[in-house]
């Protein structure tokens, strides 16, 4: 144990004798920086081997409809779903690295930062700089632009090729549009008012009575963000994994402390979401307490760092970020390449159309609800 501690100091000892550019060898073989972090060269590189062991693939992709985008908390876009079923195919986990532009996923695949670009680049690359990858997996538009790694990752391209085949875009593409249409979501439809003489819109009237004030909302507004979830059926579940009347996704369940066997139970569920509600609007207390509950409702839907870019490219182009009537204009704009890209947003395309006609409808139907 001594003969142990003793050879540690020594290397801490030469550490701090060395210039920053000279590397230490241990006794044991390894190689450190002088700040005692391994040295890793630039040629190596997992195995698949390897990869499969750490359990997880990183796939380096752009922000985009077609490459990769967070919807109600899960990746989206043709070319992620893709590799989420190559991850799958090996029995490991798919970790995104969102980059700038092609340049940057390029460089970090170089830097040992991911194992597979996952965006269609051309075959013909060598005159644009990229020479160095090894094309293989996925491929587009008859075989002119295809993933790629990193050259000397055979085992990972022979996998990748092995694995893909021309028809999974097309079933991919299928799966993406079924998950993006209404069917998405399994419920019962039932009818948005029960009875209007009597003034009752729903079975959970009740609910949303006791648990509006802990939002911070007009209870008809709760029944109607209801409605839009789950047309009023507490069994109702979605491809994403949300569940019950207010569409509550398990993580988010567990944030606020809604355990799973209760998920489905009427109030627990609307209990939870006026906790969510009053949550998000606490989000917002640089925007006018009138328009807090449109960018909360934004945010249950869009996510709040979507919202966030919108108010972000409203201040940029001199419209108002607190006002959700300009800044609904750039969750629009979130789908155009011009502003998803600009570099005042942080995390990328959003299918912004969704979430504003999310919140007019239910902003519609509370005005109708209040009118009964």
């Amino acid at each position: 144990m001594k003969e142990y501690l003793s050879i540690i100091f020594a290397i801490f000892l030469l550490s701090s004798c060395t210039s920053k550019k000279e590397k230490i060898t241990t006794p044991w073989g390894t190689t450190l920086n002088t700040d005692g972090t391994q040295v890793v060269s630039p040629s190596d590189h997992f195995s698949l081997d390897d990869l499969i062991s750490n359990g997880e693939i990183i796939m380096l992709t752009l922000s985009g409809p077609d490459t990769y985008y967070d919807y109600h908390g899960r990746g989206m876009g043709l070319q992620y779903m893709l590799g989420e079923r190559f991850a799958k195919s090996l029995g490991v986990s798919l970790r995104v690295e969102v980059c700038a532009d092609t340049t940057e996923m390029i460089r970090k695949l170089e830097d040992g930062e991911g194992d597979i670009i996952g965006v269609p680049l051309p075959r013909h690359g060598r005159e644009k700089g990229i020479g160095g990858l090894l094309f293989c997996g996925a491929t587009m538009s008859e075989g002119t632009l295809q993933w790629a790694v990193k050259k000397g990752s055979g085992e990972l391209a022979e996998a990748l090729d092995h694995w893909f085949t021309p028809d999974l875009v097309s079933k991919v593409k299928a799966e993406e549009k079924f998950i993006l249409s209404t069917g998405g979501v399994v419920r019962h439809v039932y009818a948005p008012i029960l009875n209007a003489g009597r003034g009752l819109i729903s079975r959970y009237d009740t609910y949303f009575r006791m648990y509006s004030p802990m939002a911070g909302v007009d209870w008809k507004l709760l029944a109607a963000q209801c409605y839009q979830e789950s047309c009023f059926d507490p069994n109702a579940h979605s491809w994403a994994g949300a569940m019950g009347l207010m569409q509550i996704m398990p993580a988010t369940a567990a944030h606020l402390g809604l355990p799973m066997e209760m998920i489905h139970d009427p109030q627990s569920n609307i209990a939870a979401a006026a906790r969510f509600m009053a949550e998000l609007q606490g989000k917002f207390a640089d925007v006018d307490p009138s328009q807090r509950v449109f960018f909360a409702l934004a945010c249950y839907n869009g996510g709040y760092w979507h919202i966030r870019d919108a108010m972000a490219l409203a201040r940029k182009y001199g419209r108002n970020p607190g006002s959700w009537a300009d800044v609904s204009e750039f969750v629009l704009k979130l789908s155009i390449p011009e502003f998803y890209q600009d570099p005042v947003v942080k995390h990328g395309y959003m299918r912004g159309r969704e979430t504003v006609d999310y919140v007019e409808r239910i902003r519609q139907r509370w005005m109708q609800y209040r009118g009964m």
